[in-house]
């Protein structure tokens, strides 16, 4: 009994070793989503982006913007005059806070005064602008010590009592901070980045499998007419995908949506076309339908889910989650989507990301057309 199992264990071990991708996996699948989510997973709320619009510009108001940047938490974006300036690198996500420090800044501080300092949030991620909140109000709480020690100790003022620096707190685009507005947008990304792989991933590898990919090899059809055909269907399929999404998450989420529905609709376009493309790249370089499914979930989900933003602003991470998230179409789209949702920007907000998500496109073809080989016999 044993000696036939043993003779079924190296029956079982040459199939393994016969195909190399499916070996590959085996190993390669565990250790890859270590480092994804070991990078790209994180509950910690740090490196926030700020941008300060300075009024007053001396050594008092320097001395309070000092606080925030030498903290852990923020990540100086700039210091400018010119609240709109501010205002435009919010709505681009470059910067999730502004702190406006009014032209009597200094003054009003040492003539005892109260002193109203605007705070603007980015309410795009709800819980990450609740503790955007709590720290500034713990910073703000520890400059009203520093500042007013000394006064209200000579003044024989109860220093308890004493808030010179009232923050005035306003939230953008999401100013109920509900977690719906940022959660059913982001699931639009990912399922049109899982989904349409999916398909596109099973389109070549199951002709292989049941051997009917013979009879493109040796019909006259070209290789762009091949990877055309296969993968027009399931385009349509993921783009009326969109269309189902959007009006269920309008209609049954009651989720805001103050943008253009022809610019994401463009771009949900494009976006199919991309992520269909990814999977039939996948299904071309693997020969069984189970390698390419693991494959496209390890090379889509995983890495849309962790650096495209959809949990933590891209712009918060450190330089390697970064980078990777530029390799990702996810993060390209998702700033297309959340802007559309919530923040209503025009058409050149999005050309950037556009113009990526057309280059990743392109390349991600013309590896399909260089790979696909036809095979005579």
């Amino acid at each position: 009994m044993l000696s036939r199992s043993l003779a079924l264990a190296l029956k079982e071990s040459r199939e393994l070793l016969r195909d190399p991708i499916y070996l590959g996996l085996a190993f390669f699948v565990p250790m890859m989503l270590l480092q994804l989510f070991g990078y790209g997973l994180s509950l910690d709320v740090k490196n926030l982006p700020v941008v300060f619009v300075d009024y007053d510009n001396n050594i008092i108001s320097r001395s309070y913007i000092d606080s925030f940047v030498h903290s852990e938490y923020f990540d100086l974006i700039g210091v400018t005059h010119d609240v709109d300036e501010a205002r435009e690198l919010m709505q681009k996500g470059s910067a999730r806070v502004i702190i406006e420090l009014p032209t009597n800044f200094a003054r009003e501080l040492t003539s005892a005064h109260q002193v109203p300092v605007s705070i603007t949030v980015d309410g795009s991620f709800p819980n990450r602008a609740e503790v955007i909140l709590s720290y500034i109000t713990v910073i703000n709480a520890m400059n009203n010590m520093r500042f007013w020690q000394d006064f209200a100790q000579q003044q024989g003022i109860d220093i308890e009592s004493v808030l010179p620096i009232n923050l005035h707190i306003s939230i953008w685009y999401n100013p109920s901070l509900e977690s719906i507005h940022m959660i059913v947008p982001g699931l639009l990304v990912l399922i049109l980045m899982l989904f349409p792989a999916i398909l596109g991933a099973l389109v070549i590898v199951r002709e292989k499998e049941e051997g009917t990919i013979f009879n493109l090899y040796c019909s006259p059809i070209y290789r762009w007419e091949i990877i055309a055909g296969k993968a027009s269907p399931y385009i349509l399929v993921a783009f009326i995908d969109y269309l189902l999404i959007f009006v269920v998450s309008i209609f049954q989420f009651k989720v805001l949506f103050v943008g253009s529905f022809l610019v994401l609709s463009v771009a949900a376009f494009l976006y199919c076309i991309c992520t269909v493309g990814i999977g039939l790249l996948f299904s071309i370089i693997t020969r069984t339908q189970l390698a390419a499914m693991l494959l496209t979930f390890l090379l889509t989900i995983t890495p849309a889910f962790n650096y495209s933003g959809f949990t933590t602003p891209v712009a918060s991470m450190d330089a390697v989650g970064q980078f990777i998230a530029h390799l990702v179409p996810a993060t390209y789209f998702m700033e297309i989507v959340r802007g559309s949702y919530l923040k209503g920007l025009g058409l050149s907000h999005y050309a950037g990301d556009l113009v990526a998500m057309t280059i990743y496109t392109v390349i991600v073809y013309l590896l399909c057309w260089l790979l696909l080989r036809k095979r005579i016999g």
